[in-house]
This record gives structure tokens, sequence and C-alpha cells, in this order.
């Protein structure tokens, strides 16, 4: 296949059907350095949002809210290394709900300079950031807006909530929920019982590809201090396609093209923003649309929360000459450990803290790439598809006297071979990372589920994936949560149930064989123990760090690799494990595991909005065409 890169990008059109602004001439040398500017205004490259913009206010330490006996903060006393996060009766009850009002609307925007149709909530792109102290309630509203020919239903998830007590506001469309129909309204409510960064998307096919997702930061305590939250680093690939178009790429591509390529990123997006050169489309499109800037102060420790929410790169991101010291992965304070190189699979999330230099009038890059193409010359393929023509993203950085009117001219010294398959395409060891700050022990489990991930094309000459030769389909007027809350367990083998019944802890092996690709597991509703990864095959006894191994909600398994990871069964619900690569998981990367049944059956309660949301996505869908060619998540 490693022709077929090739082939894509010299074949691509080179007429630019915008005529470049005559202020592209602001480009020119000064003072050897090339000035900042950008043709484009926020409002059309992102809507509503103010993310990427220089003057972006940083984040607080924490949101206003009650401070337990007068406490500094509002979750009193407690720190990262000696509170359990997983005890509820250790979660600070502060009594607080954010309210957050959200309408889904399909428009159009440029954020890289060529116009796209995008879904987008409140009219930004990223989407609005949640903000909560840990403990804290978040109550969304949700209505769905998407008219004309993009009219269809929708759900949002929020990742790596553990939603205890509340699986049914998962927001995960034939599974907790059934679709919120066009022109109706549903309300989530959760606790926020982690604490860190993560983002929430729509998990309503591949939706979240053309703009539904956004971040979500949980102020509680850290490993490490700093002086001046960033706050999110949102960073993405990106396609010039709508997402129903790619995904029937996805299903009926072929080496040769013919009839579809398969999906590849056009570019990478820091904050929503880059660059792009327009004669590379026939799309309209504005050269020098913008990019995404940041502020430091000197002297200063600063937090950068990033979170990949990608549809299927792996990405790599640094700082040009900058160290950057791990605080967490996913919603899990870790023991600090420095990198020069942070990696992160679709859905993955680091938090960083880098020390700001004594030189007020730098500036300097920070970048994002996501290596050259799997499908490109034997031996310098990277771990993701792309057409070659913008795979990386550069946003400055500028200290407090700056000049903010040239971009930086700092180069990076990260050796390109670290971008390359197959040793970049997974996650950095588990015996060279940092252990989680609350140690957790690895418990004997009870039960074991094993996993054979395959892909391949089936009956009707579609590309799927398997697991244990099966791939998910979802039904979404009937979700599963429901018939498992009425005691109805034969479930179609499609629906991919497992039912954990009375076990108390399960071991989860998957092995991936056959197609070489990476696949960033994610599994709703828990926190995992990663066990043991690697290439190949688990010997069945290592452990890595058996007293406290890492944790974290989604883990890479490696191509023609393995993963092994650990949960405890305490949380009534049914919760999917799937890719998070948006392409994988549409193509039926999914199982769903039903825990503790008997009190969801007996003891949960599910509120009346549930069946009223399914009766309104029953009558709409009576009266409306759905194209469901995907699994549905």
């Amino acid at each position: 296949m490693h022709s077929l890169l090739s082939l894509f990008v010299f074949t691509l059109p080179l007429a630019c059907s915008a005529s470049p602004d005559k202020r592209w001439a602001g480009w020119k040398a000064h003072h050897g350095r090339a000035l900042h500017y950008s043709a484009l205004s926020q409002a059309i490259t992102n809507g509503g949002s103010d993310l990427g913009k220089l003057e972006s206010p940083s984040l607080p330490h924490f949101v206003d809210g009650p401070h337990p006996g007068g406490a500094p903060k509002p979750w009193g006393l407690r720190d990262a290394h000696s509170c359990n996060p997983y005890d509820v009766n250790a979660i600070p009850y502060t009594g607080v709900t954010r309210y957050y009002d959200w309408t889904v609307t399909n428009t159009t925007l440029a954020p890289d300079g060529v116009e796209l149709p995008l879904l987008v909530v409140n009219g930004q792109f990223p989407g609005p950031t949640i903000e909560a102290n840990w403990g804290d309630w978040i109550e969304v509203t949700v209505h769905n807006g998407l008219t004309g020919e993009y009219q269809e239903g929708t759900s949002i998830h929020w990742h790596g909530f553990l939603q205890t007590g509340t699986p049914f506001y998962d927001g995960t469309p034939g599974i907790s929920q059934c679709p919120i129909a066009p022109g109706k309204s549903f309300t989530y409510r959760f606790r926020a019982e982690l604490f860190g960064t993560s983002w929430w998307h729509s998990h309503y096919s591949s939706q979240y590809v053309n703009g539904l997702s956004g971040a979500m930061v949980v102020y509680g305590p850290d490993s490490s201090s700093y002086d001046i939250d960033v706050g999110p680093v949102l960073l993405s690939d990106w396609f010039h396609d709508y997402y129903d178009n790619l995904l029937i790429d996805i299903f009926y591509a072929t080496e040769t093209c013919d009839p579809h390529c398969p999906p590849m990123s056009n570019n990478m997006l820091i904050n929503g923003k880059n660059n792009y050169p327009c004669n590379k489309t026939e799309k309209t499109c504005t050269p020098n649309a913008g990019l995404a800037s940041f502020k430091f102060q000197s002297g200063k420790k600063h937090r950068l929360r990033l979170i990949n929410h990608s549809a299927e790169a792996i990405v790599f991101f640094s700082i040009d000459g900058y160290d950057m010291t791990v605080i967490a992965n996913d919603f899990v304070s870790v023991d600090p450990y420095k990198t020069d190189l942070v990696i992160l699979g679709v859905g993955q999330r680091t938090d960083v803290v880098v020390q700001g230099g004594h030189n007020a009038n730098e500036s300097v890059y920070m970048r994002m790439t996501e290596g050259p193409s799997g499908l490109g010359p034997a031996g310098q393929t990277g771990c993701s598809l792309n057409t070659g023509v913008s795979y990386e993203v550069v946003a400055p950085i500028y200290y407090e006297q700056a000049d903010t009117s040239v971009l930086p001219d700092t180069t990076s010294d990260i050796d390109p071979s670290r971008y390359l398959f197959p040793n970049a395409c997974g996650n950095v060891p588990l015996n060279s990372s940092s252990s989680p700050s609350y140690a957790m022990e690895v418990k004997e489990p009870t039960t074991q589920l094993n996993f054979l991930m395959t892909g391949g094309y089936n009956a009707t000459g579609a590309f799927v994936w398997y697991m244990n030769n099966v791939t998910y389909y979802t039904d979404y007027n009937d979700p599963s949560l429901f018939e498992a809350k009425l005691g109805n367990y034969n479930f179609g083998t499609e629906r991919q149930i497992y039912n954990m019944k009375n076990n108390s802890v399960v071991r989860i092996v998957m092995t991936s064989v056959g197609f070489p690709a990476s696949h960033p597991m994610h599994l709703h509703g828990h926190n995992m123990q990663i066990l043991a990864e690697g290439l190949g095959s688990w010997d069945g006894k290592t452990i890595i760090n058996p007293s406290n191994p890492q944790r974290r909600d989604t883990q890479l398994v490696r191509p023609n690799g393995y993963l092994v990871v650990q949960i405890e069964l305490d949380n009534p619900g049914v919760w999917p494990l799937h890719c998070h690569v948006a392409w994988h998981v549409s193509e039926g990367m999914n199982i769903n595991i039903l825990e503790r049944p008997d009190e969801l059956e007996k003891e949960m309660r599910l509120p009346y909005v549930m069946g009223q949301t399914c009766r309104d996505r029953s009558a709409w869908s009576k009266t409306n065409v759905v194209p469901m060619i995907d699994s549905g998540l």
C-alpha cells in the first residue's frame, strides 16, 4: 500500500478557488523573521470561540464555590497522594451545580482557511469549555438545532467521567440513551467525581470529526505546583470533507483508491487553528488563515492541558527547546516526570507544567505533528494517515515583552525518527513513565475477558473491525441500558454485551492481529489499571509495577500488539469499551460491559426523561429517513 500516498498527493488539483488576500504580503521578511498575521477573523475561522487568541484569558486555580472550614481551596485539605479519588465518600460535597445551555447547529467556518460545513455548539469551534470544582455537579441542557441536509440526531459524551449512579447520562446512543431528535432538548446532569482535564464530544456516529467537541476542566489537587493555568490545548487532525463522506471512504477504501481512498487528514490544528496551502485544494480557501497563539510569563510555571480530539491521529507534542513536566494523564494525577515529547492517542489527555525562561522578549513555537503518513514509502511511514501536504502545526508562545507582530524563529530538535512506525505507534513504555500519585495495587481478578481484534471485509464488501469475530452495531431506538434495567439479557450478538454477573474484578486482555493499526482503547465508566502492553502477545503473567500500575481511561494498543487492563466492577451500568479512532468505532470496534446487573435492575431508577427522549426519537424517525451506515457510535 506504500504507493497510495504518492497517488493521492500528486493527483491533487493545483488550482486555488479563492484569490489570496492582498495583505498576504505581510508575510515578507521582517528583520529576518516572518510577520505574524491572520488574514481571517476569529469569527470566520472559529465562530464564537475564544480559544487560540493571544488575548484569551488564563484559567483560574479553581472557580467560585464553598471552602470547607475556611480552607484555601474548595476541596479542603484533600491532596493527590492521600485521597482515594474513587471513594465516593471522599469526594468533596460542595452542593454546587454548574449550569450550561447549549444549542447544536450546523454552520460554515474555515478553521485553516478552507471553508467547510461544521457542527458546533453555540456557534463555537472548538466548543465551549466546561469548568467545575471537584465534587460539583454539572448540568448541561442540549438543544438539537440541526437543520436542512444536516438534520439528524445527536448526543454528547462526557469523556472520562465515571457517571456513578448516572449511567443514563453517559451520552452513548443506543447504549445509555436514545439520540436527541432534531428540534428536541435533553438535560445531562452528572457529578465531577474525578479532577483534571478531559473533553466532551458527540458520540453519535462520527459527528465530532466536524466540530462537536470541546474541553472540560475540573479543578482539584495537583501533584505539582504551577503559577499560571494556560488552559486547554486542543490537538487534532483535520479533514476537508463531511464525516459521512469520510465514513463511506473508510468502509469502501481500496489500495488503488478505486472507488474510494481511505480518509487521510488534510491538516493539523491547535485550538482549532492553522494555515493551509490553498494551491492544494479546489475548495474555497484563504491563505494565512491564522495560527493559535499563547502567552507565557518569564520565570513562571505554566500548566498546559493537552487534549487529543482527533479522528484518527496519534499526535506528538513538543515546545522548541523546552522540557515539560507531566503531572497528569487523563483524569489521573501522576508523580511528576520530565519529557521533551508527549505522545497522545485519540481521547487521551496529558497535563504538563512548563518552566518559563527568564528572557521577557522571547518567543518560541509549540508544535504538534502526526508524522509522515502511514501509507508513505517503506521505512519512512508514520502511525496515522495523511495526504502529506500538511501534517504539522505550530503555535507561537510569546513572553510578556516579545514582539507579537513577528513569528518565532525557533526549530525543533526532536529526532523525526521518533514519529515513525512501528516504534512510535504506542504510548511510552509503562516502565519508563511515572506512577499514579494515589497508589492502588493490582487485585486478583475474579474473571477474565480475552478479545482478538481483527479487521477485514464483510459479506457486503465493507471493511469492518471485529472483536472476537463480531462487529458492533447499535439500535438507536432501544438502548441496551434500558433492556438491562428491565432484566432482559438476551441481546443480539451484534450488541456485544458481556454480562459480568456477580464478578468483582475483571482482567481484560486485548490482542490485535492482521491489519497493522493502532487502537486507542477507551473504557467508559472507569479508569483502567494498565497492567501490560507491547508487541505480539501477552505472556499471561508479566505485570508492570503491580503495586501501583498506570491508570487512565484510554490506552493505545500497538499495531499487532497487546494490551492488558483491569477494573473493579463497582459501577452498575452498561459501559462501552471501544477504539477511539472515529473510523474504527464506526466500523464496529466496540464491546459493552454489563456491570452489576442485579443492582442495575433492582435499585437504579431511570429518569422519566429517558423514555420521553426515546418517544421523541421514534416519532421523528417514523417520518424521516435515518441513513445509518455505520455502527452508530
